[in-house]
């Protein structure tokens, strides 16, 4: 018997739903890592067995990285923080907002992005972690700002059929990538507009809020920026306006369905003044054609909904049909196992939630 793991990180804490392989009925953990803000949760089904991840980030302590080998029933702190600088630097992380298990050809690789912006690499299945030295040494990082929520790699995008290639998005600063393993880095923003300069072109410095690909084609990305929703075909050369028949083109998370390269879902919100669904309404956005027309996914999703979804908190599960997931700033979890035709609501009043991760295992 399958069973299917939901992990929702909040402001105060992580919760874990538990279903079988009908992920219809939930059960819920007690909160784990209680009065820690979870910005990042990873589920690594590459090895023997599954691993969780958690970035937890303590008030008194600062920010840990904790992994679990028994589906988060217990837990274990990597070593000396895990992520953090060399001491030369003068530098220390603030938040770990992003944990990326690497593609198969890498079974041991792990990502962490961070806040201030740096990316770090684990060879050992995130039992340690050390800096990409080449990207924290580009000489456009101290021209790199701050969003709203602070300046960090909140995006990591591995390309499953070439280690060689990673993708970043941080906020601000735009998409980065590598074709050579890390040892340089390029902007990757032509075509992605920075409404907030004067130039709204720029080489780099969007505020890009996330960035999807699906794993059989790593030559499309997709983009939700601040204001603006892109496709790429060419792996980041340029990238395309594909907002057209949304009611807005402010959000945060975009999402791939993983059976289906076609298939991207969106949460739009009013504007960056104005952080709520349109009309007050929760709802979905989905396209059937990578894009090019939008439909819009209400079924089971609340009217009078005043509370926005962040960057990582929608995601999708591999089951067949992939589960869709979202959670909300006002602690509600909805879920749909039918492309985003009907949701159903599995969690509510929990603390404002960050980030969800889901599998079927």
């Amino acid at each position: 018997m399958s069973e299917a793991v939901l992990l929702v990180g909040t402001r105060k804490g992580l919760w874990i739903g538990r279903s079988d392989e009908s992920r219809e009925d939930w059960t819920w953990s007690d909160p784990q890592f209680l009065m820690q803000a979870v910005y990042a949760v990873a589920v690594d089904t590459r090895g023997d067995q599954p691993r969780m991840f958690v970035s937890g980030t303590s008030e008194h302590w600062g920010p840990g990285v904790y992994r679990s080998d028994d589906l988060g029933h217990t837990w274990t702190e990597t070593a000396g923080a895990a992520v953090r600088f060399p001491g030369d630097l003068g530098s220390s992380v603030e938040r770990v907002w992003q944990i990326q298990p690497a593609g198969d050809t890498e079974p041991d690789v792990v990502w962490a992005g961070t806040q201030p912006s740096a990316l770090f690499r684990s060879a050992d299945r995130g039992e340690s972690f050390s800096l990409v030295r080449s990207l924290w040494d580009h000489p456009h990082r101290t021209q790199w700002g701050a969003g709203f929520g602070g300046q960090a790699i909140h995006t990591i995008v591995p390309d499953e059929t070439d280690p060689g290639r990673l993708t970043v998005a941080m906020s601000t600063g735009g998409v980065y990538q590598t074709s050579d393993r890390g040892a340089s880095w390029s902007p990757a923003n032509h075509g992605i507009k920075a409404v907030f300069f004067p130039d709204p072109w720029p080489e780099f410095g969007q505020c890009v809020h996330k960035v999807a690909a699906h794993p059989s084609r790593p030559d499309r990305l997709f983009a939700q920026n601040h204001h603006g929703v892109y496709r790429s075909d060419d792996r980041g050369g340029t990238w395309v306006s594909i907002a057209e028949g949304l009611p807005a083109d402010f959000g945060f998370p975009i999402v791939v369905d993983p059976h289906d390269p076609d298939r991207v879902y969106v949460f739009p919100l009013v504007a960056d003044g104005e952080r709520i669904p349109p009309h007050g309404q929760a709802r979905v956005w989905r396209s059937l054609d990578a894009g090019s027309s939008w439909q819009e996914s209400s079924a089971g999703l609340p009217d009078g909904f005043w509370s926005a979804v962040m960057r990582d908190a929608m995601t999708t599960d591999r089951g067949d049909p992939a589960g869709v997931y979202l959670g909300a700033r006002d602690g509600s979890v909805f879920a749909s196992l039918d492309g985003g035709d009907t949701w159903a609501q599995v969690a509510a009043h929990l603390p404002d939630v960050l980030c969800l991760r889901a599998a079927v295992l």
